[in-house]
């Protein structure tokens, strides 16, 4: 008898080409710190894979200005460093019995493992460099409501705006505690990152164990960069032997701090 031209084949149930598609669609969506970075896909296509990225120093802190003097002009400055785009992947294997038979939706569900293994790699390199910061925006002190008032000065003029407070659950229980903490029930309609539990002095809190401990940062968008070198390549393999299916997934990227003047390092003592 032959196949109606309906039945259901494994090709239709695993199209590379859908998988990639719902793998770029979901992948900064499921970046929390995507609202803090300018994603960059101009790369793409473009032979190389170490570019020259710009990047701006800082001005310096403010100082003390006497009555009658000139406030002191500094001068704003932007240099050029060296990044190299890399490669991340992540595959699994379904068998033809969990795709057939299996409960739920195994290929669906392989796509959202794949999802989240890629955005968690590059929110991880966006935290790494954040934690990286050494120059005079680091602020030294306790990491409490009144650390992160403190801290805010170090925006000088350019207090006002978006602000996102990155923090470990330890400091999140110290701050929920403050008269002034509102929690994400207050701010629901203000919320402007994923993932947001609450605000306090004006920075929209997100916990994450990404975090050291007896730090946190303040940020605001546009103080990293993310560099996408090409869109999310799926690809599918077969076992003949033991009838099972293979997917890979692999994002090729860098991601770097594009503006220290919009994020502060806060560190306990």
């Amino acid at each position: 008898m032959a196949l109606d031209t309906n039945a259901t084949k494994l090709a239709q149930l695993i199209d590379p080409e859908v998988l990639a598609d719902f793998i770029d669609t979901k992948l900064i969506d499921n970046i929390r710190l995507t609202p803090l970075a300018t994603v960059d896909t101009t790369l793409v296509g473009r032979p190389g894979n170490t570019i020259k990225v710009p990047y701006y120093t800082y001005i310096g802190d403010s100082t003390v200005v006497a009555e009658g003097a000139d406030i002191p002009i500094a001068q704003l400055t932007q240099d050029i460093k060296d990044a190299t785009i890399y490669k991340v992947g992540r595959g699994v294997q379904i068998t033809d019995e969990a795709i057939l038979s299996g409960l739920g939706d195994p290929v669906g569900e392989a796509a959202r493992q794949l999802v989240v293994s890629i955005a968690s790699k590059v929110e991880a390199d966006m935290y790494a460099e954040l934690n990286g910061i050494t120059g005079t925006m680091k602020y030294t002190g306790t990491i409490d409501a009144d650390g992160v008032a403190d801290a805010l000065i170090k925006f000088g003029e350019d207090l006002d705006g978006q602000k996102a407070l990155l923090v470990n659950p330890t400091t999140y229980a110290v701050l929920r505690k403050a008269d002034n903490w509102l929690p994400a029930s207050e701010i629901a309609a203000s919320i402007w990152i994923r993932g947001a539990v609450g605000e306090i002095q004006g920075c929209q809190v997100v916990v994450s164990n990404r975090v050291p401990a007896n730090t946190a940062f303040i940020v605001k968008p546009g103080a990293l960069a993310l560099y996408l070198k090409r869109d999310t390549m799926v690809e599918t393999d077969r076992d003949i032997i033991n009838k099972t299916n293979y997917l890979t997934a692999d994002k090729h990227f860098v991601c770097y701090l594009l503006d220290e003047s919009k994020a502060i390092k806060m560190a306990t003592t």
